[in-house]
């Protein structure tokens, strides 16, 4: 039960679980930048025209194919 809870996945993508849980925390905070910059341009559309959209697709560049 442990090793599917905490450690299959990790695994999966050839990573600790401390990795992943590094790899998944930075991951998060991009994704509330992203966040932060989609709201402060919805308020005010010349701020930030493209800012969650470019950290998005960056963000999927690393995650596309992980574990393949």
């Amino acid at each position: 039960m442990i090793n599917r809870v905490f450690l299959d996945h990790p695994s999966s993508v050839d990573e600790t679980y401390l990795e992943h849980m590094a790899f998944a925390g930075k991951f998060s905070g991009k994704l509330a930048l992203a966040a932060a910059a989609a709201a402060v341009h919805a308020v005010i559309p010349c701020l930030f025209e493209k800012t969650a959209s470019r950290m998005i697709a960056d963000m999927y560049a690393k995650t596309h194919n992980r574990g393949q």
